[in-house]
C-alpha cells in the first residue's frame, strides 16, 4: 500500500468528478436561461481549479503542455485537462465570460472580481489528510479568501452592490472526490476507518461549508455529486485486476456518499429556507458516458489521451511524455484521472438543462 501512495503522491490529483455545461444553446427550449445572474463564484478542487494552484507551494499543477493545449492560444493555464473545465462553462452559460478566472491571480481586476472568480485548489477535498498530502488550498482557506474577496467588493462597489452580488450569485461546489478516490483508497492513512463513517464525516464536512456560504450570504448554491471514481483509468489500471475493470468498491464508495450527500442537502433545504439549493447528480450522467461512449462520440473510453501507463496525471502528463493523442475528443479521460473538455461539456450541458430552474 505504501508503494501505491508513493506512486500517487505525484499526481494526488484532484477530483475526478465531472460535469460541464455545453453553450446554453445546446440545451432545449424548456430548459433555457430565463433568469440572470451577477457572478459565477466556485469552491473546491481541480474540476473547478482554473489556476489558484500556480501560486501556491504545491507539487498539483497543470500550468504546463500539453495541458490546455485546446485552450485559447493553446496555452497551459493551471486547468486539469486539455482546455475549458466546468468552471468556465458555468461562466459561459449565464454569458458572464469565457473563462472563470483564479482567485489568487496576482494580475485580478476588479472587473474580473464582479462577475466570478474560482476559489478552487486542486487535490483539495473534507479530509484534512487529503488537503495535507497534497499541499493544496483546504475549504477553509477557500471560505477565507471568500469573505477578503467580499471585502475587495465592498471597496469597489460599496455594500449595498456588494450584497446584491453575494446573493443573487450562483455557487458551485464540487468537493469529496480526492477523499475518497485518493486518501482513503489509495494509501493506507484511513483504513482503520469504515467507509460507512468516512463519507458520512466527508458530508458533514460539505454540509457545514454550506451552511457557512449561507451565513455570508450565498443564496443559489449547486452541490456537485460524485461520479464513478472507479472508472477513471487510474483506479482501473491500479485497482482494476488485469482487465482494468471499473473497480467496484471505489464507485460503490461513491454513490455512498452521494446517498448521504443528497439526504444531507434535503435536511439543509429546510433550516435555510431562502437558499435556492440544489443536488447536481452527475453520477448517472456521467455512468452513461462510459458504458455508451460511442453513441456520444467517443472512441477510447478506460484510457487517457495522456500517458502511456493510463496513470499519468499532473508532473507525469508532461510535454515529455512518450504517447499524447492527437485529438482528446475522442477520449472520455484526457489524463489518469480527470476528463477530457468533450466529456465536462456533455455532462454539465445535461446537468444543467436539468437543473437551471431550480436556481430561478
Amino acid at each position: 500500500m505504501m508503494k501505491l501512495f508513493t506512486l500517487n503522491f505525484l499526481y494526488i490529483c484532484p477530483l475526478l468528478v465531472l460535469f460541464y455545461p455545453i453553450d446554453a444553446t445546446a440545451m432545449s427550449q424548456s430548459n433555457k436561461i430565463n433568469f440572470t445572474i451577477p457572478a459565477v463564484i466556485v469552491f473546491g478542487d481541480s474540476i473547478m481549479d482554473t489556476g489558484n494552484n500556480n501560486y501556491i507551494p504545491t507539487l498539483l499543477k497543470a500550468n504546463f503542455p500539453p495541458y490546455g493545449r485546446d485552450f485559447f492560444g493553446g496555452k497551459a493555464t493551471g486547468r486539469f485537462s486539455n482546455g475549458k473545465i466546468p468552471s468556465d462553462f458555468y461562466a459561459e452559460i449565464f454569458k458572464l465570460k469565457d473563462a472563470l478566472p483564479p482567485y489568487r491571480d496576482p494580475n485580478l481586476k476588479t472587473e474580473d472580481l464582479l462577475t466570478g472568480v474560482s476559489f478552487a485548489s486542486a487535490g483539495s477535498g473534507c479530509d484534512p489528510l487529503t488537503v495535507r498530502l497534497a499541499s493544496a488550498l483546504s475549504i477553509n482557506d477557500q471560505l477565507n479568501m471568500f469573505k477578503e474577496y467580499i471585502e475587495k467588493l465592498k471597496k469597489a462597489v460599496g455594500e449595498e452592490k456588494t450584497a446584491f452580488i453575494i446573493r443573487e450569485s450562483l455557487y458551485m461546489i464540487s468537493t469529496g472526490s480526492n477523499d475518497v478516490a485518493v486518501t482513503y483508497f489509495l494509501t493506507p492513512f484511513r483504513r482503520n476507518i469504515d467507509i460507512q463513517e468516512y463519507t458520512s464525516n466527508l458530508v458533514k464536512v460539505s454540509s457545514d461549508f454550506i451552511q457557512e456560504l449561507y451565513q455570508l450570504g450565498a443564496r443559489r448554491i449547486g452541490m456537485l455529486s460524485l461520479t464513478p471514481l472507479g472508472c477513471v483509468p487510474i483506479h482501473r489500471t491500479l485497482l482494476g485486476g488485469s482487465q482494468r475493470n471499473c473497480a467496484d468498491l471505489v464507485n460503490d464508495a461513491a454513490m455512498m456518499y452521494n446517498s448521504k450527500l443528497s439526504s444531507s442537502i434535503m435536511d439543509l433545504k429546510k433550516s435555510l429556507p431562502e437558499a435556492k439549493l440544489v443536488n447536481l447528480e452527475i453520477y448517472s450522467i456521467m455512468d452513461n458516458i462510459i458504458r455508451n461512449h460511442n453513441q456520444f462520440g467517443f472512441d477510447v473510453e478506460g484510457s487517457s489521451c495522456c500517458g502511456l501507463a493510463n496513470i499519468e496525471t499532473g508532473l507525469l502528463c508532461n510535454s515529455l511524455t512518450l504517447k499524447v493523442c492527437p485529438d482528446a475528443s475522442k477520449y472520455v479521460f484526457w489524463d489518469g484521472y480527470h476528463p477530457s473538455e468533450k466529456t465536462y461539456n456533455i455532462v454539465i450541458s445535461k446537468t444543467m438543462e436539468n437543473n437551471m430552474h431550480k436556481f430561478n
